[in-house]
């Protein structure tokens, strides 16, 4: 009769486990997918300040595998900070590829920017698809992608920028980069001598999106000179309650970390921002119009 108390009582305690996991996988996919879905659309992730290898950043790594069950994104976008610490080998483990071991298993590919706290030779690792070279362009469906190093905007690295963005032919042109040309964000907040090289450039040849990290909070500035301005620096760190609004403030989030799901549908770029309990803090659209 003991052993039969035990027993019942150890299926009672995996049940109750059992209904805890399935309520919380609930909670997630109870939250409601914004972005349109399409199956010929260009659909990707974002985020920076990720690589501290603690709780948080696993945290956020689990959000992304359950959302990327539903919205099946194949590429992420990393904003610099993408390793913190000595980054030794067992570091790159560490702090990438055991907590984005899932989506790296389904395919998922990471396209990284370097921080001020990557190390350059960080371009070297095969994981990160950076090529070996501080700064690279690479264009997917109707979308061309230039990656910046704004830790060392050097004149070679302004002249080859020029050169990538005449050349590109694709409808959508997006940069990103570390450190971010505005900021409402009380500890760095806007690069502006970065933004007096760049934005120019920018402007000239039609870019319309461009997102950053460093801050550890997430920002959507307000349009300026026709492009949107994104800070997405909170995917490990956070820097809770630094956010100092202003008028160029759209929408922010400080209280938690978070990532940002993307989508490009033809001349419009959907976004979703979710936080690491799974709740959507912003989201939006982006309607390019006309050429450059």
């Amino acid at each position: 009769m003991r052993e039969f108390r035990m027993r019942r009582a150890a299926v009672a305690v995996v049940a109750v486990v059992g209904v805890a996991a399935a309520v919380l996988l609930l909670g997630v996919q109870a939250q409601e997918l914004t972005l349109p879905n399409r199956p010929d659309s260009l659909k990707y992730a974002a985020f920076g300040d990720s690589g501290t290898g603690e709780r948080p950043e696993y945290d956020v790594a689990n959000q992304m595998d359950l959302w990327h069950r539903r919205f099946p994104f194949d590429m992420v976008i990393m904003l610099g900070d993408n390793l913190y610490g000595s980054q030794r080998p067992a570091d790159f483990v560490q702090k990438f590829e055991r907590p984005y071991r899932p989506l790296l298993d389904a395919g998922v590919k990471f396209y990284a920017s370097l921080g001020n706290h990557d190390r350059t030779s960080n371009d070297m690792y095969e994981l990160f698809n950076m090529g070996g070279v501080r700064y690279y362009t690479y264009a997917r469906h109707n979308v061309r992608f230039v990656v910046l190093d704004s830790n060392y905007l050097d004149p070679a690295q302004l002249v080859w920028l020029e050169a990538a963005l005449k050349d590109a032919n694709e409808a959508w042109k997006i940069a990103y980069f570390h450190h971010p040309l505005y900021s409402d964000g009380g500890r760095h907040g806007s690069e502006v001598d970065l933004r007096v090289r760049l934005e120019p450039l920018f402007v000239k040849y039609g870019v319309k999106v461009v997102y950053s990290g460093h801050d550890h909070i997430y920002e959507r500035i307000k349009p300026q000179k026709g492009i949107s301005y994104f800070v997405s620096g909170a995917g490990g760190e956070l820097r809770q309650g630094n956010l100092k609004r202003s008028a160029l403030t759209a929408a922010a989030f400080d209280q938690d970390r978070s990532f940002m799901l993307n989508e490009v549908a033809g001349d419009d770029l959907f976004f979703q921002v979710v936080s690491r309990t799974g709740q959507t803090v912003d989201r939006g659209v982006i309607h390019r119009e006309g050429q450059p």
